[in-house]
């Protein structure tokens, strides 16, 4: 069996070292714009073939896949989805893990989804208004006194969200200010060169309570949830800093244990249940709006709020990165026979088991990460590689070297039975890292630490006490918006 991996990153590599864990011992082939160590040593091993080209080119991947003479194709980013890379291998008749340009909307478009959402009401949805310029949105920032966030109306990399709180008065007109300069860079920067969507800026009302992403396969016919896991994306401890692709995550069972033989939890088993529901209702959406069965993995990026309980904030078309490496860690069922269901649309037939076990993962980013990756590209790395050492964002040259390529450089996997001695275990991994030229590494250490756990769990609690009153007093996801324009509405 062959198969052909598109994408570089910590997700790739654990993609890659599930399929070498395979029974079926598959060859394993790759396509990247960067030559990942990691990946390239199991293609190797594996007798496969590492080609460097662009991942987001249709022809580029299906030339590839032809001239590997693979079984099947799987894609492990988003972008390739948004660019009809799954649409060109099945038009050849390759089947493909991934999910087609008109389906991966859901993720593409954040405006496009949100429509959806509220078109086939949903549950977990959020009031929001879209706009396809600066200037049309800037009325609306400038009336709009409620608590927002502010969002690219496009997947760009999990960059670019803002989160303002509008509850002191007195600082009516800073918060409208700093509002309306976060629209413009929306606007002028992230959303630059995004010319395959028409809106571009989005503003939905805040929420808040503990985030987690719940991780799907479907065939589109059936949903299977894997384990739920937590990413935490501020760069620095304590939830402070810039927004990041992830700096690590953490799992322990479906719905976040504190430890395998811990009953406290972030969620509760009917949480995971209505979460699951509602990715399955959006895959169903999605098919029934485009007519195309969606063939891949599907994930919600969820928020437990006081409104709702489980909420959607965003949809992935793909696995997470890097919440991919919590969820293969534990996989039991050989992702070979999962593959195999998708393809032939009888994931209902097998029975996919994961493992009970925490997980926490840490990236170790070089220094300018994220805010200025060319000052954390280029940079030759050491790492010294053992078991739960995954190689991110990293190029190995021609000679040798090792370079980092401007994001996260490892991702470091801690396996146990509670989540603070997983935690423990990734951090000792994280000193694996170095830079030759002196540069700087910084990771979080406090991802999975008893204080964060608690302080999660406490909020869950919180957020979790409101929306089950609002549930019992039959008003669940209602609530009283000022909305521009028209004044005060009920929506929900």
């Amino acid at each position: 069996m062959k198969v052909l991996l598109v994408g570089s990153g910590g997700r790739e590599h654990a993609i890659a070292k599930a399929f070498y864990n395979s029974g079926y011992e598959p060859k394993l082939f790759c396509v990247s714009e960067l030559v990942n160590p990691g990946i390239n040593r199991i293609v190797k091993e594996t007798g496969g073939e590492y080609y460097v080209g662009n991942p987001n080119n249709p022809e580029t991947v299906f030339q590839t896949a032809a001239r590997a003479g693979v079984d099947f194709v799987f894609i492990g980013p988003e972008e390739p989805n948004f660019r009809g890379v799954p649409d060109k291998l099945e038009e050849e008749g390759i089947p493909c893990i991934g999910a087609n340009r008109e389906v991966a909307e859901i993720e593409m478009s954040k405006a496009s989804m949100r429509d959806l959402q509220w078109k086939y009401m949903i549950p977990g949805r959020l009031w929001y208004k879209k706009f396809k310029t600066f200037e049309e949105a800037v009325p609306y920032v400038e009336e709009y006194a409620e608590s927002v966030a502010l969002k690219p109306a496009r997947q760009v990399g999990g960059k670019g969200v803002k989160v303002i709180e509008d509850f002191q008065v007195y600082l009516k007109e800073e918060k409208k200010r700093v509002k309306k300069k976060h629209v413009e860079s929306i606007y002028r920067d992230y959303m630059k060169g995004y010319d395959d969507v028409d809106f571009k800026i989005l503003i939905e009302e805040r929420v808040w309570g503990p985030e987690y992403t719940l991780q799907c396969f479907t065939d589109g016919r059936t949903v299977i949830p894997m384990p739920a896991v937590q990413d935490n994306k501020h760069a620095f401890d304590g939830d402070l800093g810039p927004e990041t692709g992830g700096m690590g995550s953490i799992a322990c069972g479906m719905n976040l244990k504190w430890s395998v033989n811990d009953d406290r939890a972030i969620l509760t088993e009917e949480e995971i249940e209505k979460s699951t529901e509602i990715v399955r209702m959006m895959v169903e959406a999605i098919q029934k709006e485009t007519g195309r069965k969606y063939h891949g993995v599907v994930a919600g990026q969820m928020m437990l709020t006081s409104i709702w309980g489980p909420t959607i904030i965003e949809m992935y078309s793909r696995l997470g990165d890097p919440e991919a490496l919590n969820v293969l860690a534990v996989l039991k069922t050989d992702l070979v026979e999962i593959c195999e269901a998708i393809i032939s649309e009888k994931l209902n037939t097998i029975r996919v088991e994961f493992e009970e076990k925490a997980t926490v993962v840490k990236a170790v980013s070089p220094e300018g990460y994220p805010l200025n990756r060319d000052l954390a590209k280029g940079h030759p790395a050491i790492v010294d590689e053992e078991e739960g050492v995954f190689w991110a964002s990293a190029h190995l040259r021609e000679d040798g070297v090792v370079e980092t390529g401007g994001s996260r450089l490892i991702e470091c996997l801690g396996v146990a039975e509670s989540i603070p001695e997983a935690s423990l275990i990734a951090e000792r991994l994280t000193s694996k890292a170095r830079l030759a030229d002196g540069w700087g590494l910084f990771h979080r250490s406090d991802i999975g630490s008893e204080k964060s756990l608690e302080r999660r769990i406490m909020l869950a609690n919180m957020a979790r006490e409101i929306y089950k009153y609002r549930e019992r007093k039959g008003i669940l996801g209602k609530r009283i918006i000022w909305i521009p324009g028209k004044g005060l509405e009920e929506v929900g």
